[in-house]
């Protein structure tokens, strides 16, 4: 079994999403969290799935220096992108409820890149999934701000959240990629990855 061989290594998921962690134990993988400190900034000019895909390789780099053989880095990053601009994470509760006011009636496309390193190889990708949801009134705007958390996560809501199940009508794509990571799109690459490692 794949899973059985991958979980010979040492994975490290260099992410502080508890949704990842979450998506990545389902998927049967042992593996360590281990987070550092990394600059999400990216060239501006980058659109879409340009920011997600720097982001979650600029991520992998800083592991570079000290990878081991048997190691395996996974990172990523999720973004939300509607109108054509980029919709980070919150800061406070007037900045979400603007935010969630741009997604509401409208359908926006949730972009989660991956990163997997070693010490012999590199591999990016991304997916890619549409999102609409219904018109949300200001009432229910508020609720979910003041009885969720909508701070640490991009576009300012958690599809699995009340938002998602009150709201979204329509998903083009993968649910767990809303989620923070397409768990059967790293699968794939990951089986890809140790059989032409080597």
């Amino acid at each position: 079994m794949f899973i059985d061989e991958l979980n010979k290594f040492r994975i490290l998921l260099g992410s502080r999403s508890p949704r990842r962690e979450q998506l990545l134990r389902d998927l049967g993988l042992r593996f360590e969290v281990v987070t550092k400190n990394w600059d999400e900034e990216y060239p501006h000019g980058l659109k879409a799935e340009e920011i997600a895909l720097h982001v979650a390789t600029q991520k992998a780099e800083v592991f570079r220096p000290e990878i081991k053989d048997n190691e395996i880095v996974i990172t990523a990053d999720t973004i939300v992108w509607c109108d054509g601009r980029i919709l980070d994470k919150p800061t406070d509760p007037v900045d979400a409820r603007r935010i969630i006011r741009e997604i509401s009636g409208n359908t926006h496309e949730v972009i989660t890149a991956v990163c997997l390193l070693s010490r012999r190889k590199k591999v990016s990708f991304f997916s890619s999934t549409k999102v609409t949801f219904e018109k949300l009134s200001d009432e229910e705007i508020d609720y979910y701000i003041s009885n969720f958390n909508p701070y640490d996560k991009a576009g300012a809501y958690g599809i699995q959240d009340w938002i998602g199940i009150a709201a979204c009508s329509r998903i083009e794509g993968s649910y767990f990629n809303v989620m923070g990571l397409p768990v059967d799109q790293v699968y794939r690459e990951l089986q890809k990855f140790l059989i032409n490692s080597r």
